[in-house]
């Protein structure tokens, strides 16, 4: 919420951009009729950073009162809201159980970006960075461990990964599914369109985790010549068809 060049959640005031959010939903309605849609807020909750910041690890945890304001838009059109972790060189472990007040409620669920995971030490945005599976069973543990005690008041949680590379996403046959959490392996490349679904086949649909979402930019599709956003009825002609769709 504090930048306009993140995403479109804190690119419009929130009134417009609830709006924008219930229209993309009618398209995806239409688009197919025997899926209900269910509308999301996805924020990031810790973001990397260029700097190192006070504890050199080079990311920012949002203030909660900021996670709050999300949440009061996410009831105004009775959505669900992820949040999202950009670990820098800090580690999930660190991170995630911070957040634990808001995974305990029942319609917030978690993101974690490779991209920004720098187990190298490299500075966040200067390479690609990664997740292992080891670290993917990490959080399903811990949120299969929030439902199992019961605390969620929900059957499962869902875990959004963000991935357009192979690297950004290690030993994937080694990923273990929980039936307490649902894990959506997203499809996080911008571009042509042709591009975007080369990388799907190959990063998404070659390495099967358990679901799979697509990521669709407002801006950063249209940055290479005769590129455009992808319609829905598009996205949905991907094998496997996408449950989770991201605007941003």
């Amino acid at each position: 919420l504090y930048s306009k060049r993140m995403g479109i959640l804190g690119e419009l005031p929130p009134a417009e951009m609830l709006a924008k959010l219930k229209g993309e939903v009618k398209k995806w309605e239409a688009a197919d009729t025997a899926t209900e849609v269910l509308p999301a807020l996805h924020y990031i909750a810790v973001t990397a950073q260029e700097s190192p910041g006070k504890g050199g690890k080079y990311r920012l945890r949002m203030p909660f009162h900021q996670i709050d304001s999300v949440l009061k838009m996410a009831e105004k059109i009775d959505a669900i809201t992820f949040v999202d972790v950009q670990v820098g060189l800090s580690t999930l472990q660190e991170e995630i159980p911070q957040l634990e007040k808001y995974l305990l409620m029942p319609d917030v669920h978690l993101g974690i970006d490779p991209e920004f995971s720098m187990k190298g030490g490299h500075r966040p945005g200067t390479v690609i960075g990664t997740f292992n599976a080891d670290d993917i069973n990490y959080v399903t543990g811990y949120l299969a461990e929030l439902v199992k005690r019961k605390k969620c008041n929900l059957s499962t949680k869902i875990l959004v990964i963000h991935r357009f590379t192979q690297g950004m996403v290690t030993n994937y046959k080694q990923i273990k599914t929980r039936p307490e959490v649902q894990i959506v392996m997203d499809m996080d490349g911008w571009g042509l369109q042709a591009r975007k679904i080369n990388t799907y086949k190959h990063f998404i649909h070659k390495e099967p985790v358990q679901f799979t979402g697509f990521k669709i930019f407002y801006k950063n599709d249209f940055r290479e010549p005769n590129s455009r956003t992808m319609t829905p009825e598009e996205v949905l002609q991907l094998k496997p068809r996408p449950v989770y769709i991201q605007y941003q």
